[in-house]
């Protein structure tokens, strides 16, 4: 038997389907030589201090840096404080179970960092020594499914990527519990969370705050005139800035009165505007939060929905482009909005011909190309989920 494990039960669910294994069990689907199993998010995490025997808040414990990191199912909160969280405790005794009852474990968390130390945090808490391999997608389509199958990548391949997760995590313990922790103590009146990337993001919000409220507004006016030469409307703007609005006044009577203005410099430009690139996670969440008003979290939040209905490729992706390899399917997903109501009339005038190639770029790929539709067009879709 091999075992394949997913990030999410509804990515587990689809795969499932897809490789044949449509018995449900408890935690798990089993069918066709597969189990097919899930997380739901991270199961397990990095111990708090108390895990290695230091309680409370005390300078000389400072700084807590572990000889070794230990891994705990996940907590939560309690009125007595933290404790295993039963429902990943028993997610995990099943996983363990599948890991050493396969030949093979199949890794098809998401295809990213945190997708990949997901699985290694289980791995090495379960104290598996199973063989995986990796299944590397950024579209949950069958057909993307299935070519991920047909390419399966060998584990090792990734070590550089666990790596990198590892060493983001245990910088996020180390600066988030010494900050905390020495912050807390010498302020002596209360606690105070400090962390590696919240404290200069609320930093850089409040910098722009502050800015922002002690701006001096300088109130003054200029004169604005409308002309038309040669058919051609055109608008001008006066060089002077009067701090006085009567003397502004009194220079547009003058204008009037007498019906000349002299313009001092006149400026002609041609602009060519190159079409956009794809978006990345980051440029969506701006756009969405420009024209939508939604927020950098709704907009993941949405994206994250469309990717798991198939709709759109995998969002957490910092590349605006796609590989060479990839370009031939470009047509095809552009005739495929010819089904939707809101691109139909554009489609429509596009020249087959004529597709430039700006978006690709091999060397500009990292783990994910940028965001793309699926040959898979919604025939209905919330307000929000149509807008993104």
């Amino acid at each position: 038997m091999k075992t394949i494990i997913a990030e999410k039960p509804s990515v587990a669910r689809e795969i499932a389907r897809i490789v044949g294994a449509t018995k449900r069990e408890e935690g798990y689907f089993e069918g066709g030589g597969y189990a097919v199993t899930w997380a739901f998010g991270h199961l397990v995490q990095l111990a708090m201090p108390d895990g290695y025997g230091i309680r409370g808040f005390v300078r000389d414990n400072l700084p807590v840096i572990p000889e070794t990191f230990t891994l705990i199912p996940r907590q939560e909160k309690t009125e007595k404080g933290y404790k295993p969280d039963s429902g990943v405790v028993s997610q995990i005794k099943i996983i363990a179970r599948l890991f050493k009852e396969s030949e093979q474990i199949i890794v098809a968390t998401d295809a990213g960092r945190e997708g990949e130390l997901i699985f290694r945090y289980l791995y090495h808490y379960t104290g598996c020594t199973t063989p995986f391999v990796r299944l590397w997608i950024s579209s949950l389509t069958e057909k993307a499914i299935k070519q991920g199958f047909d390419t399966l990548k060998d584990g090792k391949e990734f070590d550089g990527l666990y790596q990198s997760a590892q060493g983001r995590s245990r910088a996020d313990w180390l600066v988030g519990i010494n900050a905390t922790q020495a912050l807390s103590i010498i302020a002596g009146n209360g606690i105070y969370s400090l962390g590696r990337v919240q404290t200069p993001t609320l930093a850089l919000i409040c910098k722009r705050y502050l800015e922002n409220k002690n701006f001096s507004v300088q109130q003054y006016w200029q004169i604005q005139l409308s002309h038309n030469k040669e058919l051609i409307d055109f608008k001008s703007i006066s060089k002077t800035k009067w701090e006085d609005q009567k003397l502004a006044d009194d220079a547009l009577k003058a204008i009037q009165r007498i019906g000349i203005a002299i313009i001092t410099s006149l400026a002609t430009k041609s602009v060519t505007e190159q079409s956009p690139l794809l978006f990345d996670l980051t440029g969506l969440q701006k756009e969405a939060n420009k024209k939508l008003n939604l927020s950098a979290e709704e907009t993941l939040n949405i994206a994250q929905s469309l990717y798991e209905k198939k709709f759109i490729t995998y969002p957490r992706t910092g590349s605006k482009y796609i590989p060479e390899d990839m370009w031939a399917e470009i047509p095809n997903l552009v005739r495929a909005l010819q089904d939707s109501e809101t691109c139909k009339q554009a489609v429509g005038k596009l020249k087959w011909g004529r597709f430039n190639k700006r978006i690709v770029n091999d060397l500009r790929v990292t783990d994910h190309h940028g965001l793309l539709i699926t040959d898979k067009i919604p025939s209905a879709l919330n307000a929000k989920e149509n807008s993104i």
